[in-house]
């Protein structure tokens, strides 16, 4: 696999025993880690590299979980973030959940719960992907349909023309005419482009 396609889980925590312990289970269970002792350098491990969950503590020195939470989903709205808290910091977990972390676990955390409550984030970002993926795909086909539609329209209306042209040669030009008086008004008027090309070709409709 190439480096820059791996994706890793963030971990964050200023207590170097919890960091350490939550790395190696990660690990493993065959996730790629980063590890972050601080909310300040996660912000710039997040920013650096291809993070696919974070998961952190709540109560830090300088930055807080909470802010690291807020200013993660400023660049990344969809990112999921679990937050790791102490009885005392509950309610501000449950906060939290309500700007938009995606769960949080108490500590002491079971490891058990930990690797489930991953899995399901994971497993919901996989839905939440396969739904921007799939918005993706039908609006490049409805493009694609609509761009044919119009250059199918385009060619009928240019072989009424010919057809036109080919009945009176008077009646053809002045069908001519009036397409490019159209397309110079238009301009004239600083009218979009979708929109001059438009009714350059459909006023050549207006004497058939």
């Amino acid at each position: 696999m190439n480096p820059e396609d791996k994706k890793y889980i963030l971990v964050v925590d200023d207590d170097k025993y919890v960091l350490g312990s939550i790395s190696k289970l990660l690990l493993a269970h065959g996730f790629n880690i980063k590890s972050c002792v601080s909310g300040e350098e996660a912000m710039n491990c997040f920013i650096e590299n291809n993070v696919r969950l974070i998961l952190t503590d709540v109560k830090m020195p300088g930055m807080s979980g909470i802010e690291l939470l807020s200013r993660v989903h400023d660049i990344n709205p969809r990112m999921p973030v679990i937050l790791m808290t102490g009885y005392a910091e509950l309610e501000t977990a449950i906060g939290a959940i309500k700007r938009g972390a995606f769960d949080f676990i108490t500590k002491p955390y079971s490891p058990e719960y930990i690797i489930h409550t991953i899995e399901k984030a994971m497993r919901y970002t996989g839905l939440l992907q396969l739904e921007e993926d799939y918005k993706q795909r039908l609006e490049e086909t409805v493009r694609k349909q609509t761009q044919q539609i119009y250059n199918l329209s385009r060619e009928v209306i240019k072989r009424l023309t010919t057809v036109a042209e080919f009945r009176d040669t008077g009646t053809g030009a002045h069908v001519s005419r009036i397409g490019l008086y159209a397309n110079k008004i238009s301009e004239s008027l600083n009218m979009p482009l979708e929109f001059i090309d438009a009714i350059t070709y459909a006023s050549s409709l207006h004497d058939l």
